[in-house]
């Protein structure tokens, strides 16, 4: 939809929440909404009110993603009502206004959407969020896995009981000697073995999920597009997946710059006259998918081999796909090296090696769906 279809219909901004929903209608002819109004967020009440408001002609909402959700995008969209959905870290703030309102929120929204100032967000189906709920929770599990075993090492480091043994936390050795610690008072041993059943737990909750990610990772939907992402050095199958599902529908990335946008991995600018500075990135986008390619970054430290375990990765790949993944292998570990030598620090150098990455992931994914159509 253009801004001048936009003028010729009805735009109702609406401020979702948990108990009540904020509407402000903007007629056509209207240069501020003439209705704002409250109403249980409830299906029925929502339904009737696009009913009373599709009388007077053609109408379109719009809200902001929230912790909502997309169940008034899907319900009013089955109605046969347009819905968009927008971005809320890309909402216009004045720098002045400092009034903040859920009737002024709502009112924003309509006169923004009108004007085109608004930038929608990607829909996914109801499929494509329980596979990417799915994929989130296993971050939950392994923050609360991460959690469980900071508590026990605090608590044996003021107990004076310090693992030095070369070998993880989590190894063979690390588990042993857990087993060999004792306390002389008898609430100091309930508190240790509280301790070690939480990060037991967690490890087997975490062990469950892994299992459902995998199972999923071998669905048609998602098969293709993870054998081929799998086939880049540092993303393996959880990571890839968790790429798959964050980025559905990554047709509307008709550039790989939109991509990098999308993570928040490009440098937030602030240039005025002839004067242009640039600082860190803006961190505005999927923070998810952000932290895949970071994570995945590190890797360019390594010399660009193919070790066995990558080669048996890209066994699943097309000869396309190998070639892009070999070209991101060998780029990303020059540009690494090349950024160190100039002086940056290697959190830096990591940051721009995940910004090119995602390029190649863009490179990737729509090799795949060329595929998929051939």
């Amino acid at each position: 939809m253009d801004k001048f279809s936009r003028q010729e219909e009805t735009v109702v901004g609406l401020d979702v929440h948990k108990e009540t929903i904020v509407a402000a209608v903007l007629p056509p002819t209207a240069e501020r909404p003439i209705e704002t109004g409250t109403i249980p967020h409830t299906p029925e009440t929502l339904a009737q009110l696009v009913r009373r408001l599709a009388t007077n002609g053609p109408v379109t909402f719009v809200y902001e993603a929230g912790p909502c959700g997309y169940e008034p995008y899907r319900q009013l969209t089955a109605l046969g009502h347009p819905w968009t959905v927008v971005a809320p870290g890309l909402i216009p703030v004045r720098p002045g206004d400092r009034v903040k309102t859920d009737r002024r929120d709502a009112e924003k929204l309509a006169r923004l959407f009108r004007a085109g100032e608004l930038t929608p967000v990607g829909i996914p189906t109801s499929e494509q969020e329980a596979a990417r709920d799915l994929v989130r929770a296993r971050e939950d599990v392994v923050q609360e896995r991460l959690q469980a075993t900071h508590r026990l090492r605090k608590f044996l480091l003021r107990q004076g009981r310090v693992y030095r043994a070369s070998g993880g936390w989590r190894c063979a050795t690390q588990q042993a000697w857990l087993q060999t610690q004792r306390f002389e008072w008898p609430a100091l041993q309930q508190t240790f073995e509280g301790y070690v059943r939480g990060v037991t737990d967690a490890e087997a909750r975490l062990a469950v999920v892994d299992q459902q990610l995998m199972d999923l990772a071998a669905q048609p939907p998602y098969a293709a597009a993870v054998h081929a992402l799998s086939c880049l050095k540092g993303v393996k199958t959880v990571n890839a997946l968790t790429l798959a599902v964050e980025l559905f529908g990554w047709a509307r990335f008709t550039q790989p710059r939109q991509l990098m946008s999308y993570t928040g991995l490009v440098a937030r600018e602030h240039s005025s006259g002839g004067r242009r500075r640039q600082g860190g990135i803006t961190k505005v986008g999927n923070a998810h998918v952000r932290r895949v390619l970071v994570e995945a970054a590190w890797s360019a430290r390594h010399p660009a081999v193919v070790s066995r375990e990558l080669a048996a990765r890209r066994a699943h790949g097309t000869p396309a796909v190998v070639a892009i993944a070999h070209k991101a292998q060998t780029r990303l570990h020059r540009t690494y090296w090349r950024l160190l030598q100039r002086g940056k620090a290697p959190q830096v150098a990591v940051v721009a090696v995940a910004r090119e990455l995602a390029g190649f992931v863009w490179a990737i994914l729509h090799q795949v769906s060329r595929e998929a159509t051939a």
